[in-house]
């Protein structure tokens, strides 16, 4: 009876052992099992934008039409410097015209008292430092007459400005003086403005 017992026993084990070879062979081999990382999917970005700086200066010159209450104007600007050479270090002159006209002539004069230029300095950043504003007060009264046949010419030279600079701001003010009557010492005063975007050439490299 204890031998058949011991074979009871020894059976069962067997038995055991079998279940526990089943359950282990349902599993996947461990060499089969992937260990690589997932790659992760790039994420596209967009190309930085690309500023276009506006050149009214781009051909050398430019003409504007402005008014002033009943006086039309007409504005020429033109620099002596070639735009290769307008770059942030250099002393940049430019020169305009200006001529008036009345809308209604009943042979009144008109006279420009006052120009004033205000120079914005544009970085990639944003603004700049700036020069004081340039400026041309008539030395004598009441103006310089300015109604054909007679116009107005001026040179502002723009000096050198923070050698990031990528372009400048020019904003004019013409302060005008009208007779009221062809023969009166009595002026309405008018106002035009004008502004000007001018990109600044880039430095030659040091060879």
């Amino acid at each position: 009876m204890r031998a058949l017992r011991t074979t009871r026993i020894v059976s069962w084990a067997a038995v055991a052992l079998v279940a526990v070879s089943s359950l282990t062979a349902c599993g996947a081999p461990p060499w089969t099992e992937s260990s690589a990382t997932p790659t992760p999917t790039p994420v596209a970005t967009s190309p930085a934008p690309i500023e276009v700086i506006v050149n009214d200066l781009a051909t050398g010159s430019v003409q504007r039409s402005l008014s002033a209450g009943a006086i039309a104007l007409s504005v020429d600007y033109y620099s002596t410097l070639t735009m290769d050479k307008w770059t942030a270090a250099a002393n940049k002159p430019l020169t305009f015209n200006l001529k008036g006209s009345l809308l209604t002539d009943d042979g009144q004069q008109i006279y420009i008292s006052r120009v004033s230029l205000v120079v914005g300095v544009n970085g990639p950043l944003g603004p700049l430092a700036a020069p004081p504003t340039i400026s041309d007060l008539a030395t004598v009264s009441p103006g310089y007459p300015m109604k054909d046949p007679y116009t107005y010419n001026q040179t502002f030279i723009l000096p050198a400005v923070d050698e990031t600079a990528t372009s400048l701001t020019l904003s004019f003010t013409y302060e005008l003086l009208l007779q009221t009557t062809p023969t009166s010492t009595e002026y309405a005063k008018q106002t035009a403005a004008d502004t000007l975007t001018i990109a600044l050439a880039t430095e030659p490299a040091e060879g």
